[in-house]
């Protein structure tokens, strides 16, 4: 099995402030992560750090086998539209939408790379067959649409581009919990192909059962190693909850 993400001894943060301490983790190509914890323990961090889009960093990064990480003391996001045309795509935490904008033109504007943009419409209607209630919304600017229906666009504006590599930062933030697993349960029927996906997310309940593996993350540190699925999860990860 290929391995799509490679993390060694990942440290990073903000400032002076350390927020991820000696992370190591391993993704192969299927598989669909969950890195549960609760607020304010690096879950954003760690997705931000694999992006480029952190203060600082340093430890390695491998994405598809090519370093993308070490040691960088400055410029969040300097190099992130390079990781970005290497496979990698980052459905940021709350909406991050421009309300004035179009659901239509949000799908565009996920269409990246060059490959992406000649390919636009074919998916789209791929992006529209996961969320389909986004189907009647493509004209209406984005600023008009439900939270619930945000949250789709923001996620169906990543799934456009061409990465192998889906980061997916709290989709039930600030949503009502049937909604919420309406939006896990699209996640879940992604064909992932031969990439792969991580989650981060508060709710554990959300993903139990539902991902390859869970990690959980706690004061910037992974505890637990790895979780298997539809395998409950161990007391020592859980009471970190």
């Amino acid at each position: 099995m290929t391995d799509i993400l490679r993390v060694d001894e990942l440290s990073a943060g903000y400032g002076p402030l350390g927020v991820l301490h000696g992370v190591s983790m391993t993704v192969r190509a299927g598989e669909r992560i969950g890195i549960v914890g609760l607020n304010g323990h690096g879950k954003s961090t760690l997705l931000k750090a694999i992006a480029g889009l952190t203060g600082w960093q340093r430890g390695s990064i491998q994405l598809n086998g090519v370093e993308i990480g070490g040691t960088r003391s400055q410029g969040p996001g300097r190099f992130t539209h390079r990781i970005v045309r290497m496979g990698l795509a980052l459905m940021p935490q709350g909406d991050a939408l421009f309300h004035g904008l179009t659901v239509a033109d949000h799908l565009d504007s996920g269409a990246f790379t060059t490959r992406a943009w000649r390919e636009r419409k074919q998916r789209r209607e791929r992006v529209l067959a996961i969320f389909p209630p986004l189907s009647k919304l493509l004209a209406q600017p984005v600023g008009r649409l439900s939270g619930g229906e945000r949250r789709m666009v923001s996620l169906a504006r990543g799934l456009m581009s061409d990465a192998k590599l889906l980061l997916v930062d709290e989709p039930s933030l600030g949503l009502a919990p049937k909604i919420s697993r309406g939006l896990v349960e699209a996640l879940m029927q992604i064909d992932l192909a031969d990439g792969a996906m991580i989650i981060a997310e508060q709710n554990l309940s959300l993903l139990e059962g539902k991902v390859t593996r869970l990690l959980g993350l706690h004061a910037g540190k992974l505890k637990g190693g790895a979780v298997t699925q539809d395998t409950a999860l161990t007391p020592h990860l859980l009471h970190h909850h």
